[in-house]
């Protein structure tokens, strides 16, 4: 097995143009009435999967940034566990404040759509994250194409793999859209490109929990002793699957990629039980969302080309197939050679 070094923190622009077209428009005034404030004035609320992790807390500083930086009444809120059911419980009660905008992350966006519609039933400006095909929101804005992300992410594993061998994906949780998105990408592209992988079990559910993703790394260790890769969603999953690698000591021949960032998977990429991981800084998606919610609650459209004045989307495309969904160009790849220059 050859454990490659990755090129270092690259862009997926070639790829996140993959399935991207169209020239269509979204309003500001979709929400059903007026906006519950004005830009300048109104609360705007992000409303994230989970509070207490890595991933949401450095969304929450881009949040805060956002409200330095604009003056608006922007604060982020999260459950203590990812469970759709909380989520709409935060959401009812925003509703009730009648903020001029709600910004979430949604665990399941199916559970979502019918709080989400009471929301902008009364006015308010709904944007989402990581839910492309969510309907109740005036705009999704994603990070990059999901299922071209997911492919990428199959490129990397399948060259640590020497293109052969059984690989598992985790992800947080079956009802989260764009995990499912990413593993279903890389799937495809196994099929299409590297018939001598073979995906053993459906993906495996880790509810957004690192020592739930190392219990059941170390259950599929022990099931199949000659796996040689995983492919993680949530940004915890790669640090519990390299925990149960680094314990049965298989650095060397198990190969761990995903979705994460540098400050919770960094002390497994020095060590080798982690190979790469595949991030959007979580900050810079916060500030988006938000920045599309101001532009909405001040009667501007996104379009295609719109530049947010934010690091990775500078230049908005409309992805194809969705009347609300724009994708930025913000992806980066970290390994050991470049983990350094990330600090969050």
């Amino acid at each position: 097995m050859r454990k490659t070094k990755l090129l270092a923190g690259v862009g997926f622009g070639a790829v996140a143009m993959l399935a991207l077209a169209g020239c269509g428009q979204v309003g500001g005034a979709t929400g059903g009435g007026e906006a519950g404030g004005s830009g300048e004035d109104g609360a705007m609320v992000t409303v994230v999967k989970i509070s207490g992790v890595g991933w949401f807390d450095r969304m929450e500083v881009g949040v805060q940034e956002f409200a330095e930086e604009t003056g608006i009444d922007a604060r982020q809120e999260g459950a203590d566990d990812a469970s759709p059911e909380k989520q709409i419980q935060i959401i009812q009660d925003l509703i009730a404040q009648s903020p001029a905008a709600i910004t979430v992350v949604p665990n399941s966006p199916e559970a979502l759509e019918s709080v989400l519609k009471q929301a902008r039933d009364q006015g308010i400006i709904v944007v989402a994250h990581e839910a492309a095909g969510i309907k109740n929101a005036d705009i999704d804005i994603e990070a990059f194409d999901n299922r071209a992300y997911g492919a990428k992410i199959m490129d990397n594993l399948a060259e640590c793999m020497d293109e052969s061998g059984q690989y598992v994906s985790f992800v947080g949780g079956l009802t989260a859209k764009t995990h499912m998105d990413w593993v279903g990408g890389a799937y495809d592209q196994q099929q299409a490109e590297y018939p001598d992988l073979t995906r053993v079990e459906e993906p495996v559910e880790s509810k957004e929990d690192e020592n739930v993703a190392y219990q059941r790394a170390k259950e599929l260790l022990a099931k199949y002793p000659d796996i040689k890769g995983f492919q993680g969603s949530a940004g915890t999953d790669v640090a519990g699957i390299a925990r149960a690698v680094q314990e049965a000591g298989l650095e060397d021949q198990v190969c761990v990629m995903g979705t994460s960032i540098p400050s919770v998977a960094k002390k497994y990429i020095v060590d080798g039980s982690i190979d790469k991981i595949f991030f959007w800084d979580p900050a810079m998606a916060g500030k988006a969302q938000l920045k599309i919610a101001q532009l909405l609650v001040d009667g501007e459209e996104i379009t295609d080309g719109t530049d947010l004045g934010i690091e990775g989307y500078n230049s908005l495309k409309k992805l194809d197939g969705f009347d609300n969904v724009y994708v930025g160009d913000a992806a980066v790849i970290v390994d050991k050679d470049n983990v350094d220059d990330y600090d969050f």
